[in-house]
């Protein structure tokens, strides 16, 4: 790592750099989520919605849990991670396609959870992933960690087990449209440090 490369709390002006970031990191399911806000009439784009989501000063997975990897003064990556608190049982799925998602979620009340982790690809292959994953851990404390990624995406797994993280379940993800990819929602598990 270079030392012009540095770890920081997100600011909340970082909000559009980060609804592109975590984008990035679900590969487009962020997005496809934001615009319902299109749809709705209340936003002209999918990142207004998600500019707006990361600017919120009380949601969880927003600018307040969001660390960004700096490289002298660009942004390069983003991770955000939070607790997931008892109340998630209380939850319901605002779309079908978030129901096996949040019924992952349910089974890890009381772990810190990360929810994106993101880096530019022109960024890629300098460590920042597995800078910004060790940071996350060690925000985590003495909660077991745990996060939700794809089945298909043999990049982002091989960091996390190599990483300490354990699988523990799947779920069959909801296609996105009629012919969307089919594959399933992994959640993996670190103990607590």
């Amino acid at each position: 790592m270079s030392q012009d490369t540095i770890i920081r709390p997100a600011e909340k002006s970082d909000a559009a750099e980060l609804a592109i970031l975590v984008d990035i990191s679900s590969h487009g399911f962020a997005s496809w989520f934001w615009y319902g806000a299109v749809l709705d009439g209340t936003k002209e784009t999918a990142f207004e919605q998600g500019r707006c989501f990361m600017r919120s000063d009380t949601l969880a997975a927003a600018w307040k849990d969001a660390s960004v990897a700096m490289v002298g003064d660009e942004i390069a990556g983003v991770i955000i991670g939070h607790p997931i608190e008892p109340s998630i049982m209380d939850e319901k799925a605002p779309h079908p396609v978030v129901e096996p998602i949040l019924e992952l979620q349910k089974t890890i009340a009381g772990h810190w959870f990360i929810d994106s982790l993101g880096v530019y690809r022109h960024q890629r292959g300098k460590g920042l992933g597995k800078w910004l994953l060790a940071h996350e851990i060690a925000r985590g404390g003495e909660r077991p960690v745990s996060l939700i990624t794809e089945s298909d995406n043999e990049t982002a797994l091989g960091l996390y087990k190599s990483n300490g993280f354990s699988e523990v379940m799947r779920r069959p993800a909801v296609p996105l449209s009629e012919n969307g990819k089919q594959h399933d929602w992994v959640l993996l598990t670190r103990s607590a440090a």
